[in-house]
């Protein structure tokens, strides 16, 4: 390919994937499967790596992480970016509206919009490109952090629509509830310090030298500001953010026009307690007047705006007591201890249980059995003691002690140095196969239909699994002996067992509980070892290989398969019929050998993985792009730029009838 056909090519798989980004990361509605944009990934790195000079800073290529930075540059701010004053209650709020309207001579609307609590940063875009972000600071001089905010899927590196010259938009970076609380596990598991709530994990992500770092913690943005909005025809804040959708950006989707103090104290109500259903944390609500011209009028402080106020819900913060401290056994031989509390409705759910995560934590918010103390759920989502009220404390309690032997075994603990977190190193330890088997056993794993959590615990503690491989075992006649298990019961097992032999290789690898494997990452390893054998024998250089996959994953996986008793373990499971192979589809035919298939648009007769999968029958080939190589493009309704590029390049083209005509003739020959 010339390298006019490659600038073209490059420009036209940039605007592909930045609509796949944003069906994706801000519609929650992908059009194409995760083989299919990696793909698109592999093709755009591959034609820039080809022509560096054709590589520019709004290239999706460009979201996965710079070179680490010594230091952040300072930027100072062209309009200062001030914080909001606060109010508590109506009362507060009240004063603030009646203040407004005064000042206005007129009552004023209020735009309401819910307060995420996130980082708040700047973004600079020239011509429609995004060239410069940096963070508030101290509202005058920030931080640059542009490589770290390319890393953002939701935020566009080139905007939807023209827009000529400078724009300036500000918005917050945020981090999802589940997103924080897998990112404490994981860092609790490493026994490195928790984030103590989402900002706090936001703004540390956010600040990593190495964008790389920050590319692996699934920051997201929300966007609701356009500096000197005005000179660019909009006139209310409500204009605002439909302007800023049509560009491209995640907006949050929540604001109300309230005309009136009863309507926007309606939506306060209304968001009160229905905030802790959404994905992410908010703390209150943000009232703006709506008009942008009576917002300059009303101007602003040197600290805060006087168009605008944060009405923060109170802290959910509740007092209990601690009933006891109980020791849970993870997985991989985590110690973990728990407070049991006196039952107390947090969010809208009664918290019973709470982390106290190690030793060290215990230590240092002096947590005593007996004491009362102050829960909350962090990131509203994991119930913590957040302190202790030592003046109710009348008595001398106890220090509580990490046990010096694992309570699930009677193993010795041990502190390994570096780590915060104490361990059971017996690999029988009954808590670590118990919770190993549910692992196993798991939607995402083997997903084994009736191994509930009780039936694993009887499974254990009578001595009939000792690992995974021993459930390959089980007969219906152990089974239907254990408590709540009768014969229909114990039949039902032994068919789920049977048929979770027959999971995908992705799903096994998952199951089989690596440390850092996830799902995704299972599927990358299945994808190219297409067995578990093969796998098994890989070394850290070629699993490094594949993109997506880093050293500590690569390590991970290769000491994981030396050890001898997991290879015994696997062992056992070929032998009892699990399959370690990746399940292509069965060839009917190889009478399509050396065709390559694209496929464009919806399809009505099939799902697109259904084609494909009858073409792979057939012996041909299927591919995610055009290119002088495809043999047919596949035009079902709405196609995108994949016809026209085939056009482009005389690549045969035939509608779906034409498609099931030439399978019908393949078949039949």
């Amino acid at each position: 390919m010339d390298k006019a056909a490659a600038a073209r090519r490059i420009e036209e798989l940039k605007k592909e994937i930045a609509r796949h980004d944003y069906l994706y990361y801000v519609l929650d509605s992908p059009e194409i499967s995760d083989e299919e944009y990696d793909a698109l990934m592999r093709e755009l790195r591959a034609l820039e790596e080809a022509h560096p000079d054709l590589r520019t800073p709004d290239s999706p290529t460009q979201r996965v992480g710079g070179m680490p930075v010594d230091e952040f540059e300072h930027v100072v701010h062209e309009v200062p970016m001030l914080s909001l004053d606060n109010v508590f209650d109506f009362g507060e709020l009240k004063a603030f509206c009646d203040r407004t309207n005064r000042a206005l001579r007129e009552e004023a609307s209020y735009t309401a919009e819910l307060k995420i609590d996130g980082v708040a940063v700047s973004l600079i875009y020239e011509d429609g490109i995004f060239v410069r972000g940096s963070t508030r600071g101290d509202g005058r001089v920030g931080e640059d952090v542009t490589a770290n905010l390319r890393t953002v899927k939701s935020m566009p590196l080139r905007l939807m629509k023209p827009v000529s010259g400078r724009l300036e938009v500000r918005g917050e970076v945020y981090m999802q509830k589940k997103d924080f609380a897998e990112l404490n596990a994981q860092r609790e598991e490493e026994g490195e310090p928790l984030f103590a709530n989402p900002r706090n994990a936001a703004a540390g992500s956010l600040r990593q030298l190495d964008p790389s770092i920050t590319a692996k913690r699934r920051l997201r943005i929300f966007v609701y500001q356009v500096v000197n909005a005005a000179q660019r025809g909009l006139r209310s804040q409500c204009e605002v953010l439909q302007w800023l959708k049509g560009l491209g950006f995640p907006i949050q989707g929540t604001e109300k026009l309230c005309s009136s103090f009863d309507e926007l104290t309606s939506y306060i109500d209304e968001w009160r307690e229905k905030r802790f259903t959404l994905p992410y944390v908010t703390d209150g609500v943000v009232v703006k007047v709506d008009d942008l011209a009576k917002q300059e009028i009303l101007g602003a402080t040197a600290k805060a705006p006087r168009w605008a106020v944060a009405f923060k819900y109170p802290a959910e913060e509740k007092r209990t007591r601690v009933k006891g401290i109980e020791i849970s056994v993870g997985r991989t031989g985590v110690l973990t201890p728990v407070a049991i509390l006196e039952p107390v409705q947090l969010s809208g759910t009664i918290v019973q249980r709470a982390s106290l995560h190690n030793e060290d934590e215990i230590r240092r918010k002096d947590v005593r059995v007996g004491d009362y103390v102050w829960v909350r759920k962090a990131g509203e989502i994991i119930p913590e003691v957040v302190r202790v009220d030592k003046e109710a404390r009348t008595e001398e309690l106890p220090v509580f002690e990490m046990p010096k032997e694992c309570p699930a075994c009677g193993s010795s603990v041990v502190r390994l140095p570096g780590e915060a977190a104490h361990r059971c190193l017996n690999r029988s330890c009954p808590a670590q196969i118990k919770e190993g088997l549910r692992h196993f056993a798991s939607r995402g794993g083997m997903d084994i239909q009736g191994l509930g959590e009780k039936l694993i615990d009887q499974l254990v503690e009578k001595g009939l699994v000792r690992d995974i491989a021993d459930l390959y075992t089980l007969s219906e006649e152990e089974l239907a002996s254990l408590e709540r298990m009768g014969k229909k019961s114990a039949q039902n097992l032994i068919r789920a067992l049977g048929a979770s032999k027959n999971r995908p290789l992705a799903n096994l690898i998952y199951a089989l509980g690596i440390r850092y494997v996830g799902s995704r990452v299972a599927e990358l390893l299945a994808e190219n070892f297409e067995s578990l054998e093969r796998l098994m024998e890989a070394t850290e250089e070629e699993i490094l290989q594949i993109e997506g996959i880093g050293p500590r994953i690569a390590s991970s996986v290769v000491s994981f398969f030396r050890d001898e008793a997991n290879r015994r373990t696997i062992e056992r499971l070929i032998a009892l019929g699990v399959k370690t192979r990746l399940e292509r589809p069965a060839l009917e035919k190889d009478v399509w050998r050396g065709l390559r298939f694209v496929f464009s648009g919806e399809l009505e007769r099939a799902t697109r993985l259904e084609a494909e999968n009858v073409v792979k029958s057939l012996g041909g080939q299927v591919s995610s792009d055009v290119s002088r190589k495809t043999s047919y493009v596949v035009v079902g309704k709405n196609p995108g730029s994949k016809l026209e590029r085939a056009v482009n390049l005389g690549v045969k083209t035939i509608d779906e009838d034409s498609f099931w005509h030439m399978v019908e003739e393949a078949k039949e020959g």
